[in-house]
């Protein structure tokens, strides 16, 4: 008899995806200008990971503010074509770096670029979307024997940024709001103990570099992957941004900050990966579906009325779901991607689409007790903010300002939330997970 097949195979793989030249940059709409130049380059990194039954799981992060479905599908479909790998255990995640590039598809009515602007952005996503399947496909071609553990740790700068003022609700910091500051930590090394990788995890945006910077960077996920990487050379450092939706940053506005916040979070997942992690074994499983997302009632006029708005980003909008109307499909819903998938003894990744506000993160974790969870935002597509119901009422950026730039109609409907754990409760059950009693 032969020998038997390991536990476990993992491979790595990364890409550079920083821009080549002047492009705008996202997540600003005050910005009046391409961006000048680099503070630190972006990458997109893979990890491959086949059980001993030789089910796979292919994760792909990426220092962007967030991808498309029109470029995650695609990448998806040829790693289905050509690898086998099924789309349910393939999971693409973005830090949301606000001094990373636009990316075609995203935001939608932030932007209104020139001929030679768009260009630019077009022939960027086309590139991406190659090199994003290189990634994937050569992290696939580098499985060799490892070893899985996972643990958790803390970094103390993510705060709440929805602050009660006079009824409303402003961009803030506000101490007394909901906030979840663990680093969940994957790592990966090979059968000699020697450190592969480590995927990490936090809930907070990536807007330490406020609108006033013009040269790309990662902002604090990517300098926390190139302290990490300088603390332990030879090995990848993969960060998937959590349920930050409604998180900040605290304090921000100066790349020392971001530095500072980078090498905070770095220091974290040093010290999970030195302390007691737990063994990971077993089979790998995966679940994925698109549920749709309702949004509130809305008519001709109520566009029709935008377009004399002095906001012109408002009037920007108002002529794409006017363009919707006239096409005979006006935008009622969005579809919206819910993935699980459970290392075996180890945790469990829930992966959402969309900007995720830390109410989901801590509704799936009080509903899933008995498993540890790992509740990632920002995957497989960016369409807009997910707000809960809590947030919806509330009103605010997220649940309702924020759709303008991404060139939404409006607000979700009241059942926003129930709609996602709806999808949540299915996927978890296709795992094999079960809920609290």
């Amino acid at each position: 008899m032969g020998a038997p097949a390991p536990a476990l195979r993992a491979g790595v793989a990364r890409v550079d995806i920083t821009p080549e030249g002047p492009i705008w940059l996202s997540g600003y709409a005050a910005r009046t200008h391409p961006s000048t130049g680099i503070a630190s380059k972006l990458s997109a990194k893979a990890l491959a990971l086949e059980d001993s039954r030789r089910g796979r799981i292919v994760i792909v992060t990426t220092d962007l503010i967030g991808l498309p479905r029109a470029v995650t599908d695609v990448v998806a479909a040829r790693l289905l074509k050509e690898h086998g790998v099924e789309r349910a255990r393939v999971a693409f995640n973005s830090s949301h770096t606000h001094t990373g590039p636009v990316v075609k598809g995203n935001l939608s009515t932030m932007y209104d670029l020139s001929a030679e602007d768009q260009t630019r952005v077009d022939d960027y996503a086309r590139s991406l979307t190659e090199k994003l399947y290189g990634v994937a496909a050569a992290a696939i071609t580098d499985l060799s024997p490892a070893v899985l553990d996972f643990g958790a740790g803390e970094a103390g700068f993510a705060m709440n940024r929805r602050r009660p003022n006079n009824g409303a609700i402003r961009l803030s910091d506000n101490p007394d709001g909901p906030t979840e500051r663990s680093v969940p930590v994957l790592r990966v090394t090979d059968l000699e103990g020697k450190l592969r990788a480590v995927l990490f995890g936090y809930a907070c945006h990536n807007t330490t570099l406020t609108g006033e910077f013009y040269d790309v960077s990662g902002d604090y996920a990517g300098f926390a992957q190139a302290a990490f990487e300088a603390e332990h050379p030879g090995a990848t450092a993969m960060f998937m941004l959590l349920c930050g939706g409604d998180q900040n940053p605290s304090p921000r506005s100066t790349l020392a900050y971001a530095q500072q916040h980078g090498k905070a979070l770095a220091d974290a997942v040093h010290r999970v990966i030195t302390s007691s992690m737990e063994p990971v074994k077993g089979q790998l499983r995966a679940a994925y579906e698109n549920t749709d997302l309702m949004f509130a009632i809305h008519t001709r006029a109520t566009f029709e009325q935008e377009l004399s708005d002095k906001n012109p980003f408002v009037v920007r909008r108002a002529k794409s779901m006017l363009k919707a109307y006239d096409e005979g499909h006006p935008v009622r819903r969005t579809p919206f991607p819910v993935q699980a998938i459970r290392f075996g003894t180890g945790p469990v990744l829930l992966t959402l689409g969309g900007e995720v506000v830390i109410d989901y993160t801590l509704r799936a974790k009080r509903e899933y007790k008995g498993s540890k969870m790992i509740v990632a935002g920002y995957s497989n597509d960016v369409m807009c903010y997910i707000p809960s119901k809590r947030v919806l009422k509330e009103g605010g950026y997220e649940a309702v300002d924020s759709m303008i730039y991404y060139g939404m109609p409006g607000p979700f409907a009241e059942d926003v939330e129930e709609r996602v754990f709806d999808a949540v409760h299915r996927v978890m059950k296709r795992v094999g997970v079960k809920e609290t009693k």
